[in-house]
């Protein structure tokens, strides 16, 4: 699962890409920090299954903290955006093909009204995030529209109406698109050299919620008068999920507990300090704002719950757990050591593929290890799962 970071620049991009991966990016305050798209691996939280069978996991890949389990997601930080990105202002055309395999995109904006449509900073509250907002959406949409108008000529001289789904399809392939979806596009019932210029483009803005949904990060929550501009956006966007977040107090806040300073699990509304000794006076007053202005007032900093949201809301994925009803350890002695995502609606086959070639070619049955039932190929798997695999030898 990748997950594409966007925005205009300085809107907090690279933060929070560092705050959901502590991975070093270049942060500056001013725009086009970033140029090369900075790729990291971030984590999504699951409920873990150890408790539930009295067993303590040891996950080969993320990491397992207090019963959550972090599993391992992809996160893709872009250059900022502008407007006229689309005709390639401010290399915009290159920064939107870097977002091609994103399987849905975070847009994060500059809730504090701080800095300007172009990214330059100005005093705060003096800038209108639904500005962002409206920008960004409609700069993804005419990139959309844009790919398809390219190649219309062709299409509509050379298709009929019956052949629209397959060719729009084939277009938008490249960006996520499935045949299903093709299928359902609203496509006009007349000839294709009919359609206008309207119509096309309600069929790329189509293909663009359907291939790349959006969640607003409103970033710099934290700032004084921000959390008034996130109810302003979320009264004037009601379609949009919009979670207010503070990435720089994220960072803290994991940068702490990775020193072993404080106990901090990401997604928390709290904090257990653990070596108040080496705590300088400015970094106790710090944690202290945090808990008082973020943590206490939005109840996390806001960063896990949009990566979570994106993952299993926005995309609908649900965390498989590979068990066996006669133990949870693998060859190497791992407890539970894997914790799958897979996109709505898998099977038990599908979930056989994901672990490996061999165990979906070979596929015999899959096992329910809660309540020991046995499952077919094209039984549909649940959140939270825990599947065993029979395949032949």
């Amino acid at each position: 699962m990748l997950i594409g970071v966007v925005g205009k620049p300085s809107a907090g991009k690279s933060t929070f890409f560092k705050s959901s991966t502590l991975v070093n990016v270049d942060i500056a305050d001013y725009p086009f920090t970033t140029i090369k798209p900075n790729h990291a691996v971030a984590h999504v939280r699951v409920k873990c299954v150890e408790n539930e069978f009295k067993i303590k996991c040891n996950p080969q890949k993320g990491f397992c903290k207090s019963g959550t389990r972090f599993v391992p997601i992809e996160l893709l930080d872009v250059a900022g955006l502008v407007p006229g990105a689309h005709e390639g202002k401010g290399m915009g055309n290159q920064f939107l093909d870097d977002l091609r395999k994103g399987d849905c995109l975070v847009h994060v904006v500059d809730a504090s009204g701080g800095t300007n449509e172009k990214g330059e900073r100005i005093k705060n509250g003096t800038h209108n995030p639904c500005k962002d907002v409206k920008f960004l959406e409609e700069e993804i949409d005419m990139w959309y529209y844009n790919i398809l108008k390219r190649a219309w000529s062709g299409i509509s001289k050379t298709k009929t109406i019956e052949d629209a789904p397959k060719a729009l399809y084939k277009q938008f392939s490249g960006l996520g698109a499935t045949e299903p979806m093709a299928k359902n596009a609203p496509i006009p019932k007349k000839p294709l050299r009919n359609w206008d210029d309207e119509e096309l483009k309600s069929i790329a803005i189509y293909f663009r919620k359907k291939t790349k949904p959006l969640l607003i990060a409103a970033n710099k929550s934290d700032i004084p008068g921000a959390d008034k501009n996130v109810d302003k956006m979320k009264k004037e966007f009601p379609d949009y999920t919009i979670i207010p977040c503070s990435s720089e107090s994220e960072i803290a806040l994991r940068e702490a507990d990775k020193k072993g300073l404080i106990n901090y699990v990401p997604g928390s509304n709290t904090f257990e300090i653990v070596k108040e000794k080496e705590l300088s006076e400015k970094q106790v007053s710090a944690l202290e704002f945090i808990q008082k202005n973020v943590l206490d007032k939005y109840g996390s900093t806001g960063v896990q719950e949009v990566l979570d949201k994106a993952i299993f809301e926005l995309l609908n994925v649900i965390a498989i757990f590979p068990g066996g009803v006669k133990g949870f350890a693998d060859k190497h002695g791992n407890v539970l050591p894997d914790c799958f995502l897979l996109p709505p609606n898998s099977t038990a086959l599908d979930f056989a593929y994901k672990i490996h070639q061999d165990l979906g070619d070979k596929f015999i049955k899959a096992i329910d290890v809660r309540t020991k039932r046995l499952l077919g190929k094209t039984h549909k798997l649940k959140h939270r799962d825990v599947i065993e695999i029979v395949s032949q030898k």
